[in-house]
């Protein structure tokens, strides 16, 4: 028979009568195991390692970022050396010694789609970072402050948003210099009212949620609560947003090299390539399709990446 507890026994009511306690470590409570904390962020860290289509579009993707970086380690030769092109070579098809071919000036198309990744990708990158650094504290401030602020600011971005990416960048890099850098800029300067819609949308409704109210009452103040509480609830759609236009703008820095008005000569990008090409492309067809391909591959991958990080972040996929 088991015991009663009572008040002063030394008996628990896990004890049976009769059984002796003689101290043993059978008889000594386990200490509980620390219980780690799940969250938002770790939640998704774990679905995103176990998600193929994350793991194969970041293995694309760390593969362009070490391309750009280190070029050198994947061609012996530079597109901007003196001997780099040789007429007599134009239009050669890909063999053994030169695996991509030579295009129309008679330079090796390997050599060009490597060295141009680093254009294309700085792009991509710069633009993502400044639209997000821009758009998303435009959006933080107008969210959680509100009132006049939110307005003046709504306002002031509506007129950057009736602007075409394409068209308002095709206008603005007419009449500067064409490089990478220029190109992020102008894209920048366009595409941060996305980030800046999503950012105050989030902010609005994390605003007036419970732990907000908490930490007001606890006495936090303005700038404690934006930093620990609502800026890590509200980014998690702009970083999604963010790695999927990130893909976007190097198809735009594409589209305006494409069109004579992007990164210029001689300097290189996927998409000044590929305008190159499309003269011969009927002729040769190698020229056009090796960076082209790079250039599907690298914004196939970000969206990849995006795409899965979406996922991974939703809430209501779980």
């Amino acid at each position: 028979m088991r015991d009663t507890t009572t008040v002063g026994d030394s008996m628990t009511d896990t004890q049976v009568a009769g059984a002796p306690s003689d101290g043993s470590p059978a008889d000594k409570p386990e200490p509980k195991k620390k219980s780690r904390e799940a969250s938002l962020w770790s939640d998704a860290l774990s679905d995103l390692r176990r998600n193929p289509v994350f793991l194969i579009g970041a293995f694309l993707v760390l593969c362009m970022l070490v391309i750009s970086a280190f070029p050198q380690l994947f061609t012996s030769g530079s597109p901007f050396s003196a001997t780099a092109c040789k007429l007599e070579d134009s239009l050669k098809t890909p063999s053994a010694d030169h695996w991509f071919g030579y295009d129309i000036q008679g330079c090796d198309v390997y050599t060009r789609t490597v060295w141009a990744a680093r254009n294309s990708v700085i792009v991509g990158i710069v633009t993502t970072t400044l639209v997000v650094i821009v758009g998303g504290s435009l959006g933080l401030l107008a969210g959680w402050v509100g009132g006049i602020t939110d307005s003046l600011l709504s306002r002031f971005t509506e007129i950057f948003f009736a602007i075409p990416l394409l068209l308002g960048g095709m206008l603005i890099m007419s009449a500067l210099p064409g490089n990478a850098w220029t190109v992020s800029l102008v894209l920048a300067t366009l595409g941060w009212p996305q980030i800046f819609r999503i950012m105050r949308s989030s902010v609005l409704q994390n605003k007036n949620n419970d732990y907000v109210m908490a930490a007001r009452a606890l006495g936090a103040g303005t700038l404690r609560i934006t930093i620990r509480h609502i800026l890590p609830n509200a980014v998690a759609p702009v970083i999604v947003v963010g790695a999927i236009s990130l893909g976007v703008y190097i198809s735009a820095e594409a589209a305006l090299s494409y069109l004579g008005i992007g990164v210029q000569p001689p300097e290189i990008s996927w998409g000044l390539m590929v305008s190159d090409a499309s003269v011969r492309w009927l002729q040769a067809p190698h020229v056009l399709l090796f960076p082209a391909a790079a250039l599907s591959i690298t914004v196939l991958a970000f969206i990849m990446v995006g795409d899965a990080v979406r996922d991974a972040l939703d809430p209501k996929l779980r």
